[in-house]
């Protein structure tokens, strides 16, 4: 029992330090919370929660602040995550679902997280590596011209114009189209972007010349769209958020920003999280890297279907709402992924 009622003060500590930035001593504990307990018995689970560094003192005044670990223990002790209102879902799914592409997508979905949150905002693009193919159109422009649209189940849309030797809109054109396109889709739709290239570039093999003359260019075209590296990149939103808690960092905001620029250490964070799946909490010095040691995060992964591809979060100061933001960060991964699965 004694446990469990230290467990809701330390709860209560953590909640009106969340609330008011300030030092939470027994009364306010009294005054605020209905511990069904006195003054003394109060005083006592608050120093047995100090001598097990759960908080501390920050100054020579009775109050008390959470530490790391007294905020990993409030997290990990939530029975739920607190769920959005209808209407803040509603809002959600209204601001996503009228994006117009994937960089779209990844801009509103940085801004709102940042919006949601008051705190500073990532998105991970979603990875070419991870990506399959959705479709490949083939669209005549010209008699000679011929639009190949490739759709990756990610969201990414990549255009190429190729020359035909054969007059696209000609019967002849219009019946080659017809049999290039099925076959560019028997061995393209599905299939992962490496799979694609290497069976574009077989495909010709089985084909008769005028249709293997098309569909090698068109292979061609693509090749540099399904193989090539590209650089991952990260999408951040809100760090003016972080001159709010400024008097919250150890010695000052430069660390931080300092981490927050550099996208590998982004990148790294939010690709664990892609693979993990599950909603992630590092608090403090939990954070592999040091500029980020005053800092808590909470992302997750989001995808295709059941396939993550990338990563999203927020950063702020320690002193955060988890609960607010764990349910904020969960809710737009899940919106973010049925916009990816359409």
């Amino acid at each position: 029992m004694s446990e469990e009622r230290r467990l809701a003060v330390l709860r209560a500590i953590v909640q009106d330090y969340v609330d008011t930035s300030e030092p939470v001593g027994s009364k306010a504990l009294l005054d605020r919370h209905h511990l069904g307990v006195s003054a003394a018995t109060i005083r006592n689970d608050m120093a047995v929660l100090e001598e097990e560094g759960l908080i501390a003192a920050p100054h020579t005044s009775a109050g008390r602040i959470p530490t790391d670990a007294g905020y990993r223990l409030f997290v990990d002790k939530l029975a739920a995550i607190k769920p959005m209102s209808v209407a803040e879902r509603r809002a959600i799914s209204h601001f996503l679902d009228t994006a117009v592409d994937l960089d779209d997508v990844v801009e509103r979905t940085v801004r709102l997280l940042s919006t949601l949150t008051r705190q500073v905002a990532l998105v991970q693009y979603p990875s070419l590596t991870r990506s399959s193919v959705r479709h490949i159109e083939l669209v005549p422009i010209a008699a000679d011209r011929l639009l190949v649209v490739l759709i990756t189940t990610t969201g990414r849309v990549e255009q190429r114009i190729v020359a035909s030797e054969v007059d696209l809109l000609s019967p002849a054109g219009e019946d080659l189209m017809a049999r290039v396109r099925a076959d560019v889709g028997s061995v393209a739709s599905g299939a992962t972007l490496a799979e694609a290239a290497a069976g574009l570039a077989e495909l010709p093999t089985r084909l008769s010349d005028s249709d293997a003359t098309l569909t090698r260019t068109i292979a061609t075209a693509l090749a540099d769209a399904l193989v090539e590296e590209r650089e991952e990149r990260v999408v951040v939103a809100g760090t003016s958020h972080l001159a709010r808690h400024g008097a919250e960092f150890t010695t000052s905001l430069g660390p931080v920003l300092e981490a927050l620029e550099e996208h590998v250490i982004l990148l790294k964070l939010l690709g664990t999280a892609s693979e993990q799946g599950a909603l992630a909490v590092r608090i403090g010095h939990e954070n592999p890297h040091a500029g980020l040691h005053a800092t808590s995060m909470v992302s997750t992964g989001y995808g295709s279907g059941s396939d993550l591809v990338a990563g999203l979060g927020v950063v702020g100061p320690t002193r955060m709402d988890y609960p607010t933001t764990m349910a904020a960060v969960r809710a737009v991964a899940t919106y973010v992924s049925r916009i990816l699965d359409r």
